[in-house]
């Protein structure tokens, strides 16, 4: 299985942290390209290889970390995804109100399914804040959640797998319309909970 991060900002460089902290290989991808990911990558250490986004978007799971309304253009120029996994862990904000953006009653999810057709779509790692998700996941004993929609149980398990080689704990939602509790806006957003056993 091979991993990629497209985004560098707060959310890619908190799951590239984890990456790097539990000896994980993972490509990690801008829209600037991988000559602007030198210092990143220095600073995360050998896992973490800087990649063009027409690169990254060929790994078996690809991790869509940029703002939600950059997903278009990201995945514009993907290769057919013939059922490789794209986590989604965007939300889908208006700024400056820091509010949900309206779209007319659609899940954030469910739009950017409709723009990688073919592939897995797995909702996750989109409702920590950076800080707490680049932080140790082990906590008092437990590790932190990471919640989990997807309308395909095989790849909602592997994104589950994934969250616990970075030392999460996946809490799967069920369906994706399931995870509307975890879209931006819903009452599961911010809740760091911890999983003991």
């Amino acid at each position: 299985m091979t991993y990629a991060i497209i985004g560098s900002g707060a959310i890619g460089t908190a799951l590239a942290t984890q990456f790097a902290r539990n000896d994980v290989d993972v490509l990690v991808a801008n829209s600037r390209g991988p000559a602007s990911l030198a210092e990143f990558v220095g600073a995360l250490g050998k896992n973490i290889k800087a990649a063009s986004v027409q690169e990254a978007v060929k790994a078996d799971l690809v991790i869509l970390a940029v703002p939600f309304g950059s997903v278009p253009e990201t995945v514009r120029d993907a290769p057919a995804w013939n059922g490789r996994i794209v986590v989604d862990a965007t939300n889908a904000i208006d700024f400056p109100g820091f509010t949900p953006k309206d779209l007319g009653g659609r899940l954030s999810t469910d739009v950017v399914a409709g723009l990688v057709a073919g592939a897995r779509v797995v909702k996750a790692f989109n409702t920590l804040p950076a800080a707490v998700l680049a932080s140790d996941p082990a906590k008092d004993g437990g590790h932190r959640v990471v919640f989990l929609s997807g309308n395909d149980a095989a790849a909602t398990a592997e994104v589950a797998t994934l969250a616990e080689k970075l030392g999460f704990s996946g809490l799967d939602l069920g369906k994706l319309a399931d995870g509307r509790l975890a879209q931006f806006g819903g009452p599961l957003m911010v809740h760091n909970l911890i999983k003991h056993g």
